[in-house]
């Protein structure tokens, strides 16, 4: 008897299987991790201060999905330093995230205090920007969460000594990705295409949101979040909560 041989799955279904497998590796591998994010978020929420996010090139993406969101917290400061993505000019911004002492300048312009957390995204967890960053944040008294690929992070090292941002994090959350973040094989192709970092990214940042507000709900405290503006009275919510941080959160 003979069996039929499967037919491969397109590539495409292959990205989407695969991103679905990092997603599950994220939930039984990274859940104390993230749990340990959330938690640091709740606690600055409480305490009245900011959850700010940082990334560079694509790793900005996470900032921005962080920030101004339905449904996303309203104490959010999202570092965007035009200079370090990619539509302000690529190679620049992959230089730039490579040099060290361009932190110093943009922290100096964060209201950062005791008590906020700063959560950072790069997947290789080695460019001095993002560990620089982390140490001056860590030094004004906040908690630091770094979302990386460990994977990527143990082959690639970091640039210099000052650079690893793991070493400087206190939560340090594995999106499971590949190493080079790119994940799907094609015959013909030498390289691999269709990186995961940002969808795990992503999922990651509202986990920690989720379970934060969870936490905040179960505290008794008042959870301030963005609505839709496409929904009744989510332009009222969401000019009140302009107006309560506009002073603080320069990108509102």
């Amino acid at each position: 008897m003979t069996t039929k041989r499967q037919p491969q799955l397109s590539a495409g279904r292959r990205y989407l299987a695969g991103a679905i497998d990092v997603l599950e590796q994220v939930a039984a591998h990274q859940w104390q991790e993230i749990r340990s994010g959330a938690e640091s978020v709740a606690d600055t929420i409480t305490g009245g201060g900011l959850v700010h996010v940082f990334g560079t090139g694509h790793s900005h993406m996470l900032a921005e999905e962080m920030f101004y969101r339905a449904g996303g917290l309203a104490a959010v400061n999202p570092i965007l330093i035009e200079s370090l993505m990619l539509h302000a000019g690529a190679e620049e911004s992959t230089r730039l995230e490579r040099l060290s002492g361009m932190a110093a300048p943009i922290f100096d312009n964060v209201p950062m205090n005791k008590g906020d957390t700063l959560i950072i995204a790069s997947n290789s967890g080695g460019n001095a920007v993002g560990g620089e960053m982390a140490r001056l944040a860590a030094e004004a008294g906040a908690t630091i969460v770094a979302i990386i690929s460990s994977r990527h992070a143990e082959v690639s090292g970091p640039r210099d000594d000052t650079s690893r941002l793991a070493l400087v994090a206190d939560v340090v959350i594995d999106n499971h990705g590949a190493v080079g973040d790119a994940s799907v094989s094609i015959e013909g192709l030498d390289r691999m295409v269709a990186p995961t970092s940002t969808v795990a990214g992503a999922a990651i940042i509202n986990a920690i949101v989720a379970e934060a507000v969870e936490i905040l709900v179960a505290r008794g405290d008042a959870v301030e979040f963005f609505s839709s503006s496409n929904v009744d009275g989510g332009d009222a919510v969401n000019t009140a909560l302009v107006a309560r941080y506009s002073e603080v959160v320069k990108a509102l």
